[in-house]
């Protein structure tokens, strides 16, 4: 029993990262088999199709970065210096992975979800769930910012979703254009948009 989850995990493990680094369409069953280790048939006893992985998966990693958001997003920290810990969190993840793979990755969820939503339903409909969760964090500081009168910004549901456009965007940005600098400006680009009164060195 132990060996089937450890098999299932590195498969998860293994696919997700693969697909992240380059995309959907480019990583098959038998790039994800040979990478893990792993025979075929294993793969399908598991999965029933390479989308169904990207689905458990993409859910996966969102429970290994839940604590990590939820200690960002603490309501014991000020909400600017939780937007603030957001952006560095963002670009710390991106550093890391581009010194992984040698190349920017972008967001996982944006990347894989505007490639195949017109075509895959399951990966379209986890994409737009898990971004919508990122998104609740941002509103729910948002609004303590308000509250506090430290932003200028009056609504906080469409202050978020025009910040989750506007992370998206850069992200796809550094992506493109394989520079992280671009992740640089996000926490600048965030505060200003927001009307930041004041911010936390």
């Amino acid at each position: 029993m132990k060996k089937m989850c450890e098999t299932k995990e590195k498969l998860l493990q293994v696919g997700f990262d693969l697909i992240w680094d380059s995309s959907y369409g480019s990583v098959s069953v038998d790039d994800i088999c040979k990478r893990a280790g792993i025979n075929k048939g294993s793969f399908y006893h598991f999965f029933p199709s390479k989308a169904d992985l990207v689905v458990e998966a993409y859910q996966e990693y969102w429970k290994e970065k839940k604590p990590a958001m939820d200690c960002i997003f603490s309501p014991q920290v000020p909400p600017l210096e939780r937007i603030q810990g957001m952006c560095r969190y963002i670009y710390t993840v991106q550093k890391e992975k581009a010194e992984k793979y040698g190349h920017v990755c972008g967001c996982p969820y944006a990347s894989v979800g505007s490639e195949v939503a017109t075509v895959d339903e399951k990966i379209r409909a986890k994409s737009e769930h898990l971004m919508s969760s990122s998104a609740k964090y941002i509103e729910s500081a948002v609004a303590d910012a308000i509250r506090e009168g430290s932003v200028t910004v009056k609504d906080p549901l469409a202050a978020a979703q025009t910040l989750g456009s506007l992370i998206c965007g850069m992200l796809v940005e550094a992506r493109v254009q394989n520079d992280l600098k671009i992740l640089e400006g996000l926490e600048a680009t965030i505060m200003n948009f927001l009307g930041a009164k004041t911010v936390a060195a």
